[in-house]
């Protein structure tokens, strides 16, 4: 499956401004960076430094005025769907180091607060059966509206309001995974398919030893999704922080698929450059 990407965030930024964007597809296993230009209106050169977990990675920019990034990619992906399902949870006591961080509460996700909900609505259910079961629940139960939450809704919010957009989904989900003590991150994603099109939010939960990509809203196929970044909560992914005042001009993200990548597209290129 080819994955075509094409990302335009237009701002004024009123004074000089550091800005840290995570907007490039993280090259992995299961998905292959064909080709892929970055161009930014900076005035001093762009640095990557790593993503979390060394996935993908951000690049730190500086603007004035109009700042516009300008992101194409294709990207290859090779992933089976898993029946989540069928899974076994992991005994904490067992779990990577760099995996128990995903056990534990975050700013967006207070999963200490879901432990007894958890206990209660999803008893004698383990492990992936468990998990399903939270993404069916929250299907029944949020509506997907644009406009009801904002760059501070937590878990919390969206659980009273009962609505919310694909952070806020993927927030919640994440929050009752680690309410079961099962980890979850949150990752950030392009996806075919998604409605309204935008950067997309997914989670991963650690079963049977890996992370396995679940999302919370039903638009995306998993098979499909090209991972950015992952983190502990929205905190971690946001495609961009902006260390001081922005007004948005113009955002627009398009994710087409091709359920074959033409002869001759195996070069892995990656170009980097500023305006």
């Amino acid at each position: 499956m080819k994955i075509d990407i094409d990302v335009l965030l237009d701002y004024i930024l009123p004074s000089a401004r550091d800005v840290l964007l995570q907007v490039e597809a993280a090259a992995m296993v299961d998905q292959r960076i064909l080709d892929s230009v970055l161009t930014v209106t900076s005035p001093e050169p762009l640095r990557a430094v790593p993503g979390e977990e060394a996935i993908g990675q951000r690049t730190w920019a500086a603007g004035s005025g109009q700042f516009r990034v300008e992101y194409r990619a294709s990207v290859e992906v090779e992933r089976s769907d898993v029946k989540i399902g069928r899974l076994t949870a992991d005994r904490p006591a067992d779990l990577p180091a760099l995996v128990i961080a995903y056990l534990l509460p975050s700013r967006y996700c207070e999963s200490d607060r879901f432990e007894a909900f958890v206990e209660r609505e999803f008893t004698d259910i383990r492990g992936g059966a468990k998990l399903m079961a939270m993404r069916d629940w929250i299907a029944r139960h949020l509506d997907y509206e644009a406009g009801t939450s904002t760059s501070e809704t937590t878990a919390s919010d969206t659980f009273v309001r009962r609505a919310g957009v694909c952070r806020d989904y993927a927030h919640l989900l994440a929050t009752l995974a680690r309410a079961a003590t099962i980890p979850a991150r949150l990752v950030s994603a392009y996806a075919p398919g998604v409605d309204p099109p935008d950067f997309h939010a997914l989670v991963e939960v650690w079963l049977e030893g890996s992370w396995h990509l679940i999302d919370a809203t039903g638009m995306a196929k998993t098979a499909e999704v090209v991972r950015v970044g992952v983190g502990r909560d929205a905190t971690d992914i946001a495609f961009m922080t902006v260390f001081g005042a922005a007004t948005l001009v113009e955002q627009r993200v398009t994710v087409t698929r091709e359920q074959r990548a033409p002869a001759g597209r195996s070069r892995n290129e990656s170009n980097r450059s500023r305006s």
